[in-house]
């Protein structure tokens, strides 16, 4: 018989979660407030006030003036052809190591995940310079595959465990009916592992969308960047305009929102299988 919790410690939770949304979205509401004022509200007013007069041209306004649509495009192209091609070549690693027999698979893994434990700012001298001798500055295979580099030793980290949280017998079951490894891996392993990709791909996207570093250095090329360094184009040399900056930033969310709510049933149990693994 399950026993069920005390109405007490289920309410005290439920509580602590509201809580903590509430601070998690604080800087959210304060980026709404700043987006929908005009400039003179914003300098006349604290920043946690709300508009005097609600601005809703202003989301227009930086969606022309900052020419967002332009890097949004961009954004998306490296996003949608990097986040499905590292899954790809992460559950293709994470598949030999956990249901193929060979050597050093451990220390394999272990490789992988000193990845983690390089800083990204170390690289950027070797990277700047292999770029530029390979001619892949301002291209889009060029940054996708330095996202790519960044991102395979946690997507394996994901996946690996997920695909050891799979029953081996599943394998032999397969086995017997004459599947070979190919076969076993898109067929039977791949939908079995939904969940972890689904978490996978929001994790991913969410990173590849959102970063700043590796666009802002390996991008110069004013119609190559990427939203969140195209953001910086509401920065003048002596003045920002932050009410249309943040109007921007609210709209480059919508993206990463989208891709979460389409995925979001998958992330609790993809996450939970990936450390359970």
């Amino acid at each position: 018989m399950e026993l069920q919790e005390h109405p007490l410690r289920v309410a005290t939770r439920y509580v602590f979660l509201i809580l903590l949304a509430v601070v998690f979205m604080i800087p959210v509401v304060f980026i709404a407030f700043t987006a929908l004022k005009s400039n003179s509200d914003l300098l006349r007013n604290p920043f946690y006030a709300f508009p005097e007069k609600i601005q809703w041209n202003n989301f227009a306004m930086a969606w022309e003036q900052g020419r967002l649509g332009m890097y949004m495009k961009n954004t998306a192209v490296i996003a949608f052809i990097k986040v499905p091609l590292g899954i790809l070549v992460v559950a293709l690693a994470s598949y030999a190591m956990t249901r193929m027999v060979f050597r050093w698979g451990s220390a394999l893994f272990a490789l992988f995940l000193i990845g983690m434990m390089v800083p990204m700012q170390a690289t950027l001298v070797p990277l700047n310079i292999f770029l530029n001798k390979t001619g892949l500055v301002n291209t889009y295979p060029g940054i996708i595959l330095v996202y790519l580099g960044f991102g395979i030793p946690f997507g394996i980290l994901i996946l690996r465990g997920f695909f050891r949280s799979i029953p081996k017998e599943i394998d032999e079951a397969a086995l017997i009916d004459g599947c070979g490894d190919t076969g076993k891996f898109f067929r039977i392993i791949l939908p079995l592992s939904m969940p972890a990709i689904a978490t996978l791909f929001i994790f991913d996207f969410m990173a590849t969308w959102n970063e700043f570093l590796l666009a802002q250095i390996f991008i110069t090329k004013d119609t190559m960047r990427t939203i969140t360094t195209g953001l910086l184009a509401f920065r003048g040399e002596f003045s920002t305009n932050y009410t249309l900056m943040n109007a921007g930033v609210l709209l480059s969310v919508l993206p990463v929102l989208a891709v979460y709510m389409a995925f979001q049933k998958y992330f609790v149990s993809g996450l939970a299988g990936s450390v359970k693994g």
